[in-house]
């Protein structure tokens, strides 16, 4: 533990990660600013995904709960504007991980194309947890070591490279790792849905997907039991 708090404190002395830590405070902050504002004002989070789509349903449905849809939007404003406040960044980050997470889960949960970005989100959060570990250490369960915090005549090029090319690795799997995550996706729109059946393996069953969830307006849980249906019917009509 003595060795990894010494790594820790020389990336907090490093002007390369404190940088990096500002961009994921700012970045984080910027994603909930235009999210709650259109809560407060009352308007319909992502209004151009239909109310087929299953994230469409859960945005209907949380967008008629009144004033509960608007302390949501208060709340992200809130969040994002401590995370500004460099005292009270850590307060931010605390705050905004439970509703990142529970965003994140929803995302995968839906199939919904955004996964990626709300998934680098949690990663961005947990990044600014840890970095203000020296503030978060004393309310954890466990022996507090006393640490001499390192003074660096140089940066340390070796560190900065196992970071930052470990983050570009990791931002790397995610982006292509989701790509072979669901077999079918219900997309973004119908026109989206329906462009992934013809390089698909199940053109028509993929088809028949599409047209559960979008013309019928089924659960998501459904319709993926019709297209595993028309899969196993359209795999006994070939035998």
């Amino acid at each position: 533990m003595n060795k990894i708090e010494e790594i820790y404190y020389e990336a907090k002395s490093d002007k390369w990660f404190r940088g990096f830590a500002m961009f994921c405070r700012i970045a984080l902050a910027a994603s909930f600013i235009p999210a709650g504002y259109v809560k407060i004002m009352g308007e319909r989070f992502a209004s151009g995904l239909p109310s087929n789509n299953p994230l469409g349903h859960y945005f209907d449905a949380l967008h008629l709960t009144g004033y509960y849809y608007t302390f949501i939007g208060i709340g992200q404003i809130i969040i994002a504007i401590l995370l500004l406040i460099p005292r009270t960044s850590l307060l931010g980050a605390m705050m905004y991980f439970p509703v990142i997470l529970n965003i994140c889960v929803l995302t995968y949960a839906t199939r919904f194309n955004g996964t990626r970005i709300v998934t680098m989100m949690v990663l961005a959060d947990l990044f600014l947890l840890i970095w203000d570990y020296d503030r978060l250490k004393h309310i954890l369960p466990f022996k507090q070591i006393q640490t001499n915090t390192p003074v660096l005549e140089k940066p340390n090029k070796r560190l900065r490279i196992l970071f930052f090319g470990g983050s570009i690795a990791v931002l790397a799997f995610i982006i292509f790792g989701t790509f072979y995550l669901y077999e079918i996706v219900p997309g973004n729109s119908e026109a989206e849905c329906r462009n992934q059946c013809a390089s698909g393996k199940k053109p028509a069953a993929c088809q028949v997907f599409c047209d559960c969830i979008y013309n019928q307006g089924q659960p998501l849980d459904s319709c993926l039991a019709n297209f595993d249906k028309s899969k196993d019917i359209r795999k006994s009509d070939m035998q």
